[in-house]
């Protein structure tokens, strides 16, 4: 598989899915494959570009991860801190008191979300009876979750959670002593050189933006600006371009975030999804005969798709960003065939 064939693939399987983003795949510090398509504005037939910025969803979950880690790294905070020792007991009351902050970090909490994947799927339908243009900070989060009741005793099960991850930045603002989104603006982003990456509200949206589309089978659409909150946060809902998604994979391997030990620990399979599938902090992990075969985060909102990963074998990284509810999916499978073949990439 040459580079001209991948982007070959790549250009027609757009074409065959009416896929609506950006892709970029990089081996080592070459572009290998890259290509936009599609509409950042339908209405204006504004077309996305190589550095449109797009909303990713819970793939900001990596950034987050990140930032704690960074206070663990400072000795500010621990992996088995008690949460609820450093945030008020009195406002989550049915909370455990066991809860740690790797527990947070991997899922495994046990306490309730504000969007339970498990009986819920329909994102939209959170903001049918609550203003989501009132849903700015994390703390605007956690009527929708903090007075229910524990799921499971902490440290015995995976339960992909949202809002432990709302916890999370709740102690990074406690512990770093300004908004979540400024740390990891300044701590993560800038660091990685992901100057054109940041946390953007809807009725605000800087230049070079992808709007989100939710796409009906008929053709219609209308945007997401109705159907998720308003400004992204700690689980999730950051704006980054591809260019600068593979600058972050860059920076977390080069050490430029973490040192090698809070790295390693934030690449390790912490726990088990399913055969193949772990979790690490923030990231998932794909195992094939033994090895690691990716680390990848992912995100899926109303108008939003998002995959990105890299692939330690070979050193390839790549980034698929799509401004419709579907789409990063299906690309992302038909980049991996092909480099599940490739010769000379």
């Amino acid at each position: 598989m040459t580079q001209e064939q991948l982007h070959t693939t790549i250009q027609s399987e757009a074409e065959a899915a009416g896929f609506s983003g950006t892709v970029l795949v990089k081996s080592g510090t070459q572009a290998a494959a890259s290509g936009a398509y599609g509409y950042a504005d339908k209405a204006n037939t504004r077309p996305n570009r190589p550095d449109t910025r797009y909303g990713n969803a819970s793939g900001s979950k990596l950034f987050t991860a990140i930032a704690v880690c960074q206070l663990v790294e400072q000795g500010r905070l621990a992996l088995d801190s008690k949460v609820m020792n450093i945030l008020e007991q009195s406002e989550f009351p049915q909370f455990s008191t066991d809860i740690t902050v790797h527990h947070l970090l991997t899922h495994s909490s046990g306490i309730p979300d504000y969007f339970d994947e498990e009986t819920m799927d329909d994102f939209a339908s959170l903001w049918a009876t609550r203003p989501m243009y009132q849903v700015r900070e994390l703390k605007d989060f956690l009527p929708m979750f903090q007075k229910l009741p524990m799921k499971f005793t902490p440290g015995t099960r995976f339960h992909y959670n949202n809002a432990g991850y709302i916890l999370l930045g709740l102690l990074v603002e406690k512990l770093g002593g300004m908004a979540f989104t400024d740390v990891v603006e300044q701590y993560v982003f800038k660091a990685s050189g992901m100057a054109d990456s940041g946390y953007f509200t809807l009725d605000a949206l800087p230049a070079n933006t992808a709007h989100g589309y939710i796409v009906k089978e008929d053709g219609t659409w209308t945007t997401n600006i109705y159907s998720i909150p308003v400004k992204g946060g700690a689980d999730g809902g950051a704006f980054v371009t591809a260019p600068d998604m593979l600058l972050l994979w860059e920076g977390l391997l080069q050490h430029k975030l973490l040192g090698p030990e809070l790295t390693a620990l934030l690449l390790t399979p912490h726990i088990h999804e399913d055969k193949e599938e772990y979790y690490g902090y923030g990231v998932w992990i794909t195992k094939r005969g033994g090895g690691v075969y990716k680390y990848h985060v992912m995100g899926y909102d109303p108008g939003v798709s998002f995959h990105s990963a890299y692939y330690p074998a070979s050193g390839i990284a790549t980034a698929v960003l799509c401004n419709h509810s579907r789409g990063a999916y299906r690309m992302m499978r038909a980049i991996e065939d092909c480099l599940d073949s490739y010769t000379d990439i």
